[in-house]
């Protein structure tokens, strides 16, 4: 089933064409990488599929519909995704404070909070850093508490911008995996990464931009040329 599907989108910023989309659809339950180099439009396509920004022009559907990009509308479908930005925020507190921030948004009982909180802490490996102070956490735990965040919601799908650019190999290869299962269980994930990086994820479909247009487009141009 096609998850999102994208019709002759395109994305201006001062009369600059950013993103240039004729045709892209994105299945349910699968894990995608996007590629491209620094300005490609990775960050650009992740917020437009967040439901943050809309294009300039062209249609999205969205679970078969048709996209409206009414405040009242938008507001329903980002409960179903999450973006995770390279550079996640974490408040002052502890573990369990931050994890439940968007739960309480969402006005889930605070009895039920503690099970879900300490579920996605174990699917992330911290299991035992409930109460743990976020001053007292390394960069990698800090990224895994970013994830525990996301995935406590259980979105639909799950958008990450560059989640292994500010982490040693080692939280990699451990986020690799948690990223990696998350489809089974129901998540479509899309990564930004750089194009050069995580090679190693040869199980996930590839979305590859160059200057804000899709690759194969690209090249089915210069096939009929």
């Amino acid at each position: 089933m096609n998850l999102y599907s994208l019709r002759s989108i395109k994305k201006r910023y001062n009369n600059e064409v950013i993103l240039d989309l004729c045709h892209l659809d994105i299945l349910a339950g699968r894990c995608y990488r996007l590629t491209g180099q620094n300005g490609a439009g990775k960050s650009t396509l992740l917020n437009i599929l967040a439901f943050l920004s809309p294009p300039t022009s062209g249609q999205i559907y969205f679970e078969d519909a048709e996209v409206n990009w009414k405040r009242s509308t938008l507001l329903a479908l980002r409960k179903k995704v999450t973006l995770l930005h390279q550079s996640s925020y974490l408040f002052s507190g502890t573990v369990f404070d931050n994890i439940a921030y968007g739960l309480n948004a969402r006005k889930v009982p605070s009895d039920q909070q503690r099970q879900l909180i300490s579920e996605a802490l174990v699917s992330v490996g911290l299991d035992g850093f409930l109460m743990r102070n976020i001053t007292n956490l390394s960069g990698g735990e800090s990224q895994r508490v970013a994830i525990a965040r996301a995935l406590v919601l259980k979105p639909l799908v799950l958008l990450l911008d560059e989640p292994f650019s500010n982490v040693d190999r080692e939280t990699a290869e451990a986020m690799e995996k948690i990223i990696l299962s998350l489809p089974e269980k129901g998540t479509t994930v899309i990564m930004a990464i750089h194009d050069l990086l995580q090679q190693s994820l040869s199980s996930s479909c590839n979305i590859n931009l160059v200057h804000g247009r899709l690759c194969t487009e690209i090249a089915k141009e210069v096939l009929k040329k």
